[in-house]
């Protein structure tokens, strides 16, 4: 008798397991290992409920803003003089012909391409080129995110991130460019791997550069499946599915795999075609996200006082259950961070293979990267969604991973925009269905190349290698639409989160560098606006 009734107790475990979802299942898999890993990452300053990471990435972005005299505010309009092509002629003779920058297997990225290929780009489409990758789901779900659990006063530690982030920006594009490898096929290599192995060396810590970089490659391998795949991912899948009313527990497995045949396609396959097409929606969705954006803010002009009015008040007086002031100025950061990746060391990768001869030159442009994609456009989506909830009626503050609800329905991250869209504009529904996974496919495509850059400075450059990588990034598209998004997002978060300890430690030493490089071209500026005087 006992052993029919546990022959009946395994039988109905059985079934019971075969009726979840392939979801499901992947996501009870998963959950334990993001929760792991994210709070490894996020651990605590002792004596405080501070995460070490927040000290570092913030308590760095504001050395760096201080002992490079406010940069991102002093030289803001030289920035964008740089960006409009006043001091081409200082910088735009490089110091890599036009023949010696190639693609790797035809994968680079948009950025990349635009400001390598034949030296033929402006500072102007570079930057152009950078924000429209920029802008994507941190700016659409991300934010949303953000207000949904720590509420309006969210937005205002976002944007002081986002500020302070410019000088941090600065410093490691400049150092990408200064410490870039070019290999015997003219191949440009760069990111934080080359300047922390090459620049520490240059300041006697050999061992430690080492390292640093092979963390950091580590870490940026684990910040491509996660942040620059996963979550975007997630964000494609949870989108389609509200779009079209699809239901059951294998639809977003089955996005997940129609997105990876879709990915896989162009990072495996090469097929330049697709990605030529990709890169010239991108900017155009973005473009028009800002506009539809400004029709919002604008047609709803008189409650934006109110709306900053919140950011600031909610700020330092955090409404209850959106974790106090503490919580509040984390989640803001945390959004940030993985909106302008600033400390992060990834934009550096793409910025590395800039054609010019001043490696500080290309600092500044970046530096405004952080101001548009966080400050302006992240700002942006945070007054369309506090409007939308005015006093509250929409939704409540402070919900638990991030889902609220809204009309009698759970939604999260990209749900909470469409709804405050679809308020005010008729077709957003379809726009925001498309732009978000739009979004996803094009920072897919990105990370993917920086993820293969960390790889192959770990492994090498073979054919087997790059085969791999590309295999597990793939996997991964899966796993993160078919995941639960706040454990997806926790994992996306703490991998890039993870990247600002070893890249960090390297800004703090080659910062002397830095200055080098920006008063060399500073001169030179100089030295031009008194020749043409």
């Amino acid at each position: 008798m006992n052993l029919l009734a546990l022959f009946l107790l395994q039988s109905m475990a059985i079934f019971a397991q075969e009726k979840k979802g392939i979801d499901e299942q992947i996501n009870e898999w998963f959950t334990p290992i993001a929760g792991a890993w994210e709070k490894i990452v996020l651990y605590d300053m002792p004596f405080t409920s501070i995460p070490i990471i927040i000290f570092l990435l913030v308590g760095g972005a504001l050395f760096f803003t201080i002992y490079f005299g406010f940069i991102n505010i002093a030289k803001f309009g030289t920035a964008i003089n740089v960006v409009r092509g006043k001091y081409d002629e200082v910088d735009g003779h490089g110091i890599v012909s036009d023949k010696n920058i190639n693609s790797v297997d035809g994968d680079l990225p948009d950025t990349i391409k635009d400001e390598s290929q034949e030296g033929e780009v402006t500072h102007f489409q570079a930057l152009a080129t950078a924000v429209s990758g920029t802008v994507g789901n941190g700016n659409i779900a991300g934010v949303a995110l953000a207000i949904a659990i720590g509420g309006p006063g969210a937005t205002f530690w976002m944007i002081l991130c986002g500020l302070l982030g410019m000088s941090t920006k600065f410093v490691e594009c400049t150092l990408g460019v200064k410490y870039r490898d070019i290999g015997d096929d003219g191949t440009v290599y760069g990111g934080p791997m080359y300047y922390l192995s090459k620049g520490l060396k240059e300041r006697g810590f050999v061992q430690l550069g080492k390292a640093l970089a092979v963390v950091f490659a580590i870490l940026c391998v684990g910040a491509s499946f996660g942040g620059g795949n996963a979550a975007q991912s997630n964000q494609a899948a949870m989108q389609i599915v509200s779009a079209f009313g699809m239901s059951g527990g294998s639809a977003r497995t089955i996005i997940g795999l129609i997105i990876m045949v879709l990915v896989g396609i162009i990072i495996i396959g090469g097929i330049k075609r697709i990605a030529s097409v990709t890169e010239k929606v991108v900017p155009f969705m973005a473009l028009m996200y800002i506009l539809c954006c400004l029709y919002i803010i604008i047609t709803n002009i008189g409650f934006v006082d109110d709306a900053f009015g919140q950011i600031f008040s909610k700020a330092f007086s955090p409404q209850a259950g959106v974790g106090g002031l503490i919580g509040v100025l984390i989640t803001g950061f945390r959004r940030a961070a993985f909106s302008n990746e600033a400390g992060a060391g990834s934009a550096s990768i793409a910025h590395s293979a800039v054609k010019t001869k001043y490696a500080a030159s290309e600092g500044l442009v970046a530096l405004l990267e952080p101001f548009i994609d966080t400050v302006v456009i992240c700002t942006m989506t945070a007054l369309v969604i506090i409007i939308f909830n005015g006093d509250g009626s929409q939704f409540a503050y402070g919900g638990e991973g991030g889902v609220v609800t809204i009309a009698g329905q759970q939604v999260e991250g990209s749900g909470i925009t469409a709804a405050a869209f679809g308020k005010y504009i008729s077709f957003s529904g379809p726009f925001l269905t498309v732009a978000v996974v739009l979004f996803a496919v094009s920072t897919m495509i990105s990370w993917s190349y920086y993820g293969l850059q960390s790889w192959m400075f770990l492994f090498g450059k073979s054919k087997i290698a790059d085969l791999v990588y590309k295999v597990l990034f793939l996997l991964f598209i899966v796993i993160g639409a078919a995941g639960d998004m706040s454990a997806v997002w926790g994992f996306s978060d703490a991998m890039i989160l993870a990247l600002v300890f070893p890249n960090m430690i390297g800004l703090f030493i080659l910062a002397p560098k830095v200055k080098d490089e920006i008063k060399r071209y500073l001169k030179a500026i100089s030295m031009t606006t008194v020749k043409e005087s």
